[in-house]
């Protein structure tokens, strides 16, 4: 009876973890108190995962990744080596990619995009680049580098310690190096050469910024019925009476369209997203060629375009504000910000249509602010200002502290002097003690929804283990296999976890996957070894759409992608995973 208890808990768990009806920790606690209720498991074995060596030395690798990021140590770098490319596409590419690739080899890789997606975009605007060009390529980049060494993502760090559990050893530092290290350059060496051909280039909206004698400004315009823009495609409807209008989006009721991407014509009630001179912009305005929303009138004047800016917000997987409802925020009750609109995963939702829109990761902002209130923008760990100048929140005259203190945490864990997670504590100890990071940004650091899922998943797993579910989906796997080579079984067991890690979490890809990766080598009487590096490895290769990371949420927005833009790149990149990995593994790691 507790087998198919267990087994309705697992399949309530993936429904909530891939439709997100509820948050990804409120799930994960769901586990934990259905499993103590079905007297599954005892409360102190149930809660266990939260005193799990791997949920604290994940959560002090966030702390260390957040001291490195702010104190500058990765990006004052970054930055400057990026700006030696002089606007040459090709260059900047490989720059970036080996720049992100090398910082999330050995720190988290969320806050290395988090802060690349700025450095990207500022680049993009001073060269006349496309960002879309770029940032999947980033947050591919640090994924493969993620599988490089043990603390590259805390999939490594979940997976080292469940093997531990399980009594098949912990993995060294650099042992996923032989492997990862291979992987990550043929991907990097794919995404320079085919970004450039399949990703989209498209334009930046808020690149005009600063002061200048030909500033642009952004604006959202309705169509009106008479318009004659009607029936026209929208990236040329203006060119010609207009020439300083560039078109980014055509909205239809909450759909969005890119212009120059989709075919689409304008119709009556389409709102625009523009870019334009404010000379132009208050002619078109007279002409009653567009009209303003019913909630943006008082920004028909040159007056208020003077003094105010309009910037884009990213949503960060730090933020506080992620699951509340907009009109409930710190924004809406600012006098000196205005809410324009949202943009949630394809979808526009306008002034008049965001009061029940509750925050998600890489949910962007559309803002009219003051310009005053940039630098309170900026220095708010709630949000990224697409196209901003990041050292102006940085804190650089820690980073060499920051940066010995990250390398003796990597010397030590690697030499054997202590145990990671020891390492990781006596990192966080030594970052706070410094002042490369303060109490209060710490705290908002460790993510604690990522937390919670990894000790309800473990939870699921032990009782999968305890109630023998585990040995039943491993015999019902093997069956599907009858009489093939372990090698072959194994290369099953990644593109299983490959497939997996696209709709959950990669960390709950993993610990769903171990027990049943471990009962399956033991089904075949070899080394479970090999299964667990295949676990780790297919639980990363989370590269075919955008909700399979949260890093591939972070640049759906910036960079105006679109589900299928996830799939050009990402399936190739799924296939060198399986493949490498399949002929691979058995060698390095023998059965």
């Amino acid at each position: 009876m507790s087998l198919w208890i267990v087994t309705v808990i697992i399949l309530t768990a993936l429904f909530l973890l891939v439709t997100e009806k509820i948050p990804v920790d409120l799930t994960a606690m769901g586990i934990m108190v259905a499993l103590m209720v079905f007297g599954i498991l005892p409360p102190r074995q149930a809660v266990a995962g939260f005193a799990n060596p791997a949920v604290i030395t994940v959560a002090a690798m966030f702390l260390i990744s957040r001291a490195m990021i702010r104190t500058g140590a990765v990006g004052f770098v970054g930055e400057k080596v990026i700006q030696f490319s002089r606007g040459n596409q090709r260059l900047a590419m490989l720059m970036t990619l080996v720049i992100v690739a090398l910082a999330s080899a050995f720190i988290n890789n969320t806050p290395v995009v988090v802060l690349f997606i700025p450095i990207v975009t500022s680049l993009s605007c001073e060269y006349q680049l496309s960002p879309s060009k770029f940032l999947i390529p980033v947050s591919y980049a640090s994924i493969l580098a993620g599988t490089c060494t043990l603390i590259g993502t805390s999939t490594n760090i979940i997976v080292s310690d469940l093997s531990a559990m399980y009594g098949y050893g912990e993995l060294s530092m650099f042992e996923l190096s032989s492997l990862g290290v291979p992987i990550a350059l043929l991907g990097i060496a794919f995404l320079y050469f085919a970004a450039p051909r399949l990703m989209p280039a498209q334009a930046i909206p808020t690149c005009e910024l600063h002061d200048s004698e030909q500033r642009r400004y952004l604006a959202e315009l309705t169509v009106p019925v008479n318009s004659p823009l009607i029936g026209r495609d929208p990236s040329r409807a203006f060119s010609e009476k207009y020439p300083s209008f560039e078109v980014f989006e055509c909205i239809r009721k909450s759909q969005i369209f890119h212009a120059g991407r989709q075919e689409v014509t304008i119709a009556a009630n389409d709102l625009l997203l523009v870019k334009a001179s404010a000379n132009d912009l208050i002619t078109a305005l007279d002409h009653k060629v567009v009209q303003l929303p019913p909630s943006h009138y008082d920004l028909a004047s040159s007056t208020d375009f003077k003094d105010a800016v309009i910037v884009e917000l990213i949503i960060t997987p730090q933020s506080t504000l992620l699951g509340e409802k907009l009109v409930q925020t710190k924004l809406r009750g600012d006098p000196g910000i205005r809410i324009i609109a949202v943009r949630s995963r394809g979808h526009h939702y306008a002034a008049q249509k965001i009061h029940d829109v509750r925050l998600r990761l890489g949910d962007i902002l559309l803002l009219q602010c003051q310009e005053n209130r940039l630098a309170h923008l900026r220095s708010d760990p709630d949000f990224i200002v697409v196209e901003d100048v990041h050292h102006e929140i940085v804190h650089k005259g820690k980073a060499r502290w920051a940066m010995l203190i990250f390398l003796a945490v990597v010397m030590a864990a690697t030499s054997g002097i202590a145990d990671i997670m020891v390492c990781a504590l006596a990192g966080v100890f030594l970052m706070v003690l410094t002042g490369c990071l303060q109490l209060r940004d710490s705290y908002r650091a460790l993510q604690g929804n990522i937390l919670v899922l990894i000790a309800g998943t473990i939870a699921l797993g032990t009782a999968m283990e305890k109630t023998g579910a585990a040995r039943l989906y491993a015999e019902t796997y093997l069956s599907l296999f009858h009489g093939a080579d372990p090698r072959v079984i194994l290369a099953g067991i990644i593109l299983l976890a490959s497939i997996s890690t696209q709709a959950l979490s990669n960390n709950a890809t993993a610990v769903l996957l171990i027990p049943i990766a471990i009962s399956t080598a033991l089904a075949l009487g070899v080394s479970p070894r090999p299964f667990i590096i295949a676990v780790c490895f297919g639980a990363s290769a989370c590269y075919a759409t955008p909700i399979g990371y949260q890093t591939n949420l972070l640049v759906y927005g910036p960079g105006g992608y679109r589900f299928s833009d996830y799939l050009k790149l990402g399936i190739p990149l799924n296939l060198l995973v399986l493949i490498v990995g399949s002929f691979f593994i058995p060698l390095l790691w023998s059965f």
